[in-house]
């Protein structure tokens, strides 16, 4: 009934506010976008060994003249295939040049440039091949989405040397491929049409035992998995080639084994973010991942964090695990079963989510949002799910929560809508555990959602019960009510006029004759 979606940002029912809200949900989009870009990396450079002990301002500003690009340019054109001490140092020279932004734009527009490096690249000098992918992952680091388009004719040979040479060659072919896969739609078809979903699935199944190389195949996926959902690329090309992935992604749902050691570490964050990517690639198909235990390997991960900052143990950029990890197990959630949910996830997950709400409830509400979101996915259709709501005490927390805006309280009364339309039992619990006054303070509220819901949520609790019902009279709800009924909204004065004619109106009767007794009396 309440069930959400398979979506990143939630549906809401129209209403006057409605500019105000989208407004504030583009905003919070541009953000996250923001922020997901910066947790990414979306491009990364791959500093040598010598390199990593310099400063970033060091190693990243380094004068550059013509005149200088070209010498090193036309040093590297010798044609002896001896890579001698002064070709090697001429090379080395380029890659450091090759740093700043505007010698790219001038090497790419020397004739023959790139074509040179790919000479280098394919010849059977193991030190040349080697300064001249490093050359080439300087260029993929650029800016300009020209400079990408010009490293094209490289593709086809970054993506053969994925099956073999060294783990730095590999490494650095790799983050290439990634750091070019965004900058620009054509250099992203050549390399799908390329096979390059294939050939990171085959990487990755030879060298899952080298925990760089697995950073470095997720990341290159990842950038090319964001792509394809955020251009809506699903054409059967495509679509095969995602699909060849999934052959491939218990072996990732099987590095989470080393999430509880490395939980903040690269090679979690981007496995993390490739499980959300992969969730959300295809609509409505994620058997596959289902299949291979994905929802429970993810749950499980979630229930950890959530152990972790309920213990007040909370360390600086857990979030950033926690973004994907939300979003893939709400995407999850809204393809499972509901008749395999309970082999699927811990409900352990509801105290994590609860745990979660509260530690990001001020700091990132927008987080708190996500993990409010989940706990409706995992409660929308499933009775179990909703009983251990109530019988692990978590109720009183989520009913505290429903005077926070910023659209974190309907989704909680969302999720208190679940537990009241499985049983009518779990209804006369709510209202034990305060539920019921706290719809009185809702209903006061401006957002028209807000109160919608409220309505709704309170026609479950006093249907079929009278003594509900005179509770909430008792309480000042029936003046609300009446408001309500001369609102603006069409929707809220249906509402209100249902609960007065239906459901309070014996109420209305009854106080009546209680006050006309107390007046004779």
């Amino acid at each position: 009934m309440w069930r959400l979606k398979k979506v990143c940002h939630k549906s809401s029912r129209p209403d006057n506010t409605e500019q105000l809200r989208l407004k504030r949900r583009e905003q919070e989009r541009a953000l996250r976008q923001a922020r997901r870009d910066k947790q990414l990396f979306s491009k990364r450079l791959l500093l040598s060994e010598d390199e990593e002990h310099s400063t970033e301002q060091h190693v990243t500003k380094i004068p550059i003249y013509s005149s200088l690009i070209l010498i090193i340019y036309v040093s590297t054109q010798c044609t002896s295939g001896k890579c001698g001490p002064e070709k090697e140092a001429s090379l080395k020279a380029l890659s450091r040049a090759l740093r700043d932004p505007s010698a790219q734009t001038k090497f790419i527009k020397l004739e023959n440039s790139i074509h040179v490096l790919v000479g280098l690249l394919t010849g059977s000098n193991t030190e040349c091949r080697l300064l001249a992918v490093r050359c080439l992952h300087e260029l993929s680091h650029s800016p300009h989405s020209a400079v990408s388009l010009a490293c094209l004719p490289a593709s086809p040979y970054l993506l053969t040397y994925l099956s073999g040479q060294s783990t730095k060659f590999t490494e650095l072919c790799l983050y290439t491929l990634g750091n070019l896969c965004p900058d620009n739609d054509a250099v992203k078809d050549k390399v799908l049409s390329q096979g390059i979903i294939p050939a990171l699935t085959n990487c990755l199944e030879t060298q899952m035992h080298n925990l760089a190389l697995v950073e470095a195949i997720g990341f290159t996926l990842s950038q090319l998995l964001q792509e394809i959902q955020s251009k809506n690329l699903h054409t059967f090309l495509y679509y095969s080639q995602i699909i060849s992935v999934y052959s491939s992604v218990k072996l990732f749902i099987n590095l989470s084994t080393h999430f509880h050691c490395l939980l903040l570490a690269a090679l979690p964050l981007i496995v993390c973010w490739v499980f959300f990517y992969l969730s959300h690639s295809i609509p409505g198909d994620c058997s596959v991942l289902l299949s291979h235990g994905a929802l429970s390997k993810c749950s499980s991960l979630l229930v950890s964090i959530g152990g972790t900052v309920a213990e007040e143990k909370k360390d600086e950029g857990l979030e950033l695990a926690v973004w994907p990890l939300l979003r893939c197990v709400g995407n999850l959630l809204s393809s499972c079963p509901v008749e395999h949910l309970s082999e699927q996830v811990d409900t352990r997950l509801l105290a994590a989510l609860c745990a979660l709400l509260n530690v990001y409830l001020k700091t990132q509400p927008a987080l708190a949002r996500e993990a409010a979101w989940v706990l409706n996915n995992l409660t929308a259709h499933s009775t179990d799910f909703c009983s251990a709501l109530l019988t692990q005490n978590l109720v009183p927390d989520l009913i505290q929560l429903l005077p926070f805006s910023l659209g974190i309280n309907t989704m909680i009364l969302r999720v208190l809508a679940n537990v009241a339309h499985q049983k009518k039992h779990f209804c006369d619990q709510l209202v034990r555990l305060g539920l019921l006054s706290a719809l009185c303070a809702t209903l006061k509220m401006a957002d028209t959602e807000m109160v919608v819901l409220s309505l709704d949520v309170l026609n479950m609790l006093i249907d079929g019960n009278l003594q509900v019902a005179e509770e909430f009279v008792k309480q000042g709800g029936l003046l609300m009510i009446e408001a309500l009924q001369y609102n603006h909204e069409g929707e809220l004065r249906q509402r209100a006029l249902y609960l007065l004619e239906h459901k309070l109106s014996p109420c209305v009767c009854l106080c009546c004759s209680f006050s006309c007794v107390s007046s004779l009396g």
